[in-house]
């Protein structure tokens, strides 16, 4: 039996997870609360952001003041992800949210200029984990204008699938996730 080498696994997992329109394990993030409003407008679609295990991308004060006067961002339902992991991605994305001057906003609030929806796959091979994890970024009308896309590898915590995933690996991907958006929201006002 012939083995796909681990990154092309990656591919087709986020090939796959690129074209979930399903809303079957659907969750939705209930940590986050909505702030007041702020202005913004929509970009077009920009190429896709790719996280890489230690390279920094935080962003400075002044990008993260800049995000906080421009974007009203609003997290819908989690795809693909155990109650576990949606739970601490949710907590740890509205903290880190709120630590980098992001506004976030509820469902049905007119004023948000971004909606992220998440689509999440745990992948294990051998003593490690890989969750592959995909942010598709939607301005109000429902046009996607930007992807956030990674994987982050972890040791097994035991078990299979989500029961593998530990909560720092979430945590992880959460601060990766916020960075992200906020080094993409920063090139656009800057």
């Amino acid at each position: 039996m012939r083995r796909l080498p681990s990154m092309a696994v990656s591919l087709l997992a986020a090939a796959a997870l690129s074209a979930c329109t399903s809303t079957q394990d659907v969750l939705e993030p209930s940590a986050i609360a909505a702030q007041p409003p702020a202005q913004g407008d929509a970009a077009p679609l920009q190429p896709a952001t790719t996280a890489t295990p230690g390279a920094s991308t935080t962003p400075t004060p002044a990008q993260s003041a800049a995000v906080a006067a421009n974007a009203r961002i609003q997290f819908a339902p989690i795809v693909g992800t155990s109650v576990e992991a949606a739970t601490t991605l949710s907590q740890r994305l509205s903290t880190r949210a709120r630590e980098r001057g992001i506004v976030l906003a509820r469902s049905n609030d007119p004023a948000t200029t971004h909606v992220l929806k998440g689509y999440f796959t745990p992948l294990a091979e051998g003593k490690e984990t890989t969750v592959i994890y995909v942010w598709d970024v939607y301005d109000p009308a429902g046009n996607r204008v930007h992807r956030i896309t990674g994987q982050q590898k972890a040791r097994s915590a035991g078990g299979d699938g989500w029961s593998s995933v530990s909560s720092s690996t979430m945590q992880t991907i959460a601060d990766a996730t916020i960075d992200q958006l906020i080094t993409w929201l920063s090139a656009r006002t800057g």
